[in-house]
């Protein structure tokens, strides 16, 4: 192992058939889908299926990966595509929706303080669930992933103008809906 770059050393190990190697990626990988998947999938059991059928489908197909850098947004292409996948399935049972309240990071707080953040996230919730997805995706990707503009450019196979222009939209259709909704 190099010591550089995480990703590289963790393709170069994949690529080298080393036993633990499937192992440091669910440990590197597996969280971060899972949260991805959950926020897009809206169910905790289509994302553990989304983040089950990615990771064995990466790492697969990760023998074939050239360029380390392309790791993680070629990630994100792959859980996005299985989530868009389980999107569709999911209109045939409308009951369904995103439901952001599990995921929200939970610590400790006085009751007021817990009330206020609770409306606020219930407000921010129903904003995100209300975009259409190809925004909805964008700003998961951009504001709660972390990708960079180019990263999630190439996980959602688009041009990063058009996830520039898809993020904007996305923030203002989410601010516009916390004014209304004030």
């Amino acid at each position: 192992m190099t010591g550089a770059d995480p990703d590289s050393d963790l393709l170069e190990r994949i690529q080298r058939d080393d036993p633990a190697a499937f192992d440091l990626f669910v440990d590197r990988y597996g969280d971060r889908l899972y949260g991805f998947s959950a926020r897009m999938c809206g169910e905790r059991e289509d994302a553990r299926d989304t983040v089950q059928e990615t990771l064995f489908q990466a790492f697969r197909s990760l023998k074939e990966l050239k360029e380390p850098k392309a790791l993680r947004s070629w990630l994100y292409r792959v859980a996005s595509n299985a989530c868009l996948m389980q999107r569709r399935k999911e209109k045939q049972d409308p009951k369904r929706e995103l439901l952001l309240e599990d995921l929200m990071p939970q610590s400790v707080e006085i009751p007021e303080e817990r009330l206020l953040r609770g409306e606020l996230q219930q407000q921010v919730r129903e904003a995100i669930r209300a975009l259409p997805p190809q925004y909805r995706i964008v700003l998961v990707l951009r504001d709660m992933e972390q990708l960079s503009t180019r990263e999630a450019a190439e996980a959602l196979d688009l041009p990063e103008s058009t996830v520039k222009m898809r993020l904007h939209r996305a923030r203002l259709g989410v601010r516009k809906y916390l004014e209304l909704s004030a």
